[in-house]
């Protein structure tokens, strides 16, 4: 996959799915702008020294004037909207503050994203790509028990995916999203010792999907949400 001279915006572009995306899309040619809410998430990002990566203090991405601001002049060739957030719980003990949280952090990211996107690359490109991230229960709703807040939030990120894909096909942009299951991560790890880690995909397995979707290889898939399960 070539992507010299393309510009990839990549959300999350500081965690560990982010980073693998971000390191595979370097190798490949492409400069990256990538958000952050942090300033330690920039310091220990390994290549914040890197003259194709241009990093953001965007704060929140579910802010419009946020969003704005981070895709304001960028010669757009994909957007890849990985920034998320995972909160477990059930109904009975999930107030509304919570649920907002969830939907603001997954999905009105998400769509903010996708917007300001489609509106750069009809402005850079005649065409482009966008991959979101959603998740396995968004496939399969009943796994999504004891995390309903969740659940929701990435299932609108599937939908989401599939009706913009439809809508912006014609403008030669192609749309997808992946749904992993649980990811091979430190935090994963620390969070659930005792799990079998060899089942779960790996962050560069699912970063390898996700870069094929967003690449100018892809020239017929859209309106995909690609599962990466790993051998779970």
């Amino acid at each position: 996959m070539d992507y010299t001279d393309r510009h990839v915006v990549v959300t999350g572009g500081t965690g560990a799915l982010g980073a693998a995306v971000v390191d595979g899309l370097l190798k490949a040619g492409a400069s990256c702008t990538i958000p952050y809410r942090h300033e330690a998430e920039a310091q220990r990002f390994d290549h914040r020294d890197n003259a194709k990566v241009t990093l953001i203090a965007a704060g929140d991405l579910a802010d419009e004037a946020a969003v704005a601001k981070l895709y304001a002049g960028v010669p757009l060739w994909a957007s890849i909207h990985i920034a998320g957030g995972f909160a477990p719980g059930k109904l009975a003990d999930t107030d509304r503050a919570a649920l907002m949280a969830q939907l603001d952090g997954n999905l009105v990211s998400c769509f903010l994203c996708c917007r300001a996107a489609v509106n750069a690359m009809l402005a850079a490109y005649n065409g482009g790509r966008i991959v979101n991230v959603a998740a396995r229960p968004a496939l399969e709703p009943r796994s999504g028990a004891g995390m309903t807040a969740y659940t929701i939030a990435k299932s609108g990120v599937a939908t989401l995916t599939m009706a913009l894909a439809e809508e912006v096909a014609k403008e030669g942009i192609l749309v997808n999203a992946v749904a992993p299951s649980i990811m091979d991560t430190p935090a994963n790890r620390k969070a659930m010792p005792k799990a079998d880690f060899d089942k779960w995909p790996k962050v560069e397995e699912v970063a390898a999907t996700i870069l094929f979707l967003a690449s100018p290889d892809n020239r017929v898939t859209r309106g995909a949400v690609v599962p990466v399960y790993g051998k779970a």
